[in-house]
C-alpha cells in the first residue's frame, strides 16, 4: 500500500529525466487532481543517457507492479508502492522510474 499518484506526481528516470503524465481519466480523483492509472501515458523528457558516444535516452515508463485492488474505469491505479522501469526507444529498460512525490491524503494497494 502507498500514496496514490496523481497526474500531477512528480516522477523521474534514473538519469533526471523529467516524467510527465498525460492521463484520459477525467473522473477519479484525489486532491483534486486526476488519479493515475496503468493504462496512461508517461513520456520522460530531457533524459540526458549516453551509452558510450550513443544517445540513449528514456522515453516512455512502462509500469510492472500496480496496484492491485483499485481501479479506475478498468485499469489499475498506482502508489508510491508501484513499480516502473523507464525504457528507450527501442523498448529497453533503463532503470526504474522514481515517484519524487505524489499526494499524502488517499492510499491504495
Amino acid at each position: 500500500m502507498g500514496n496514490s499518484l496523481i497526474t500531477s506526481a512528480t516522477l523521474q528516470c534514473p538519469h533526471g529525466g523529467a516524467v510527465q503524465i498525460i492521463s484520459s481519466n477525467t473522473r477519479v480523483k484525489a486532491t483534486s487532481t486526476p488519479m493515475a492509472t496503468s493504462a496512461d501515458t508517461f513520456i520522460v523528457l530531457g533524459c540526458p543517457f549516453f551509452v558510450g558516444n550513443v544517445a540513449s535516452p528514456c522515453l516512455s515508463v512502462k509500469w510492472i507492479v500496480t496496484d492491485l485492488r483499485v481501479k479506475v474505469g478498468g485499469p489499475q491505479t498506482l502508489s508510491t508502492a508501484s513499480q516502473g522501469l523507464c525504457l528507450n526507444a527501442a523498448q529497453l529498460p533503463q532503470g526504474p522510474v522514481t515517484i519524487a512525490s505524489t499526494q499524502v491524503k488517499v492510499k491504495s494497494e
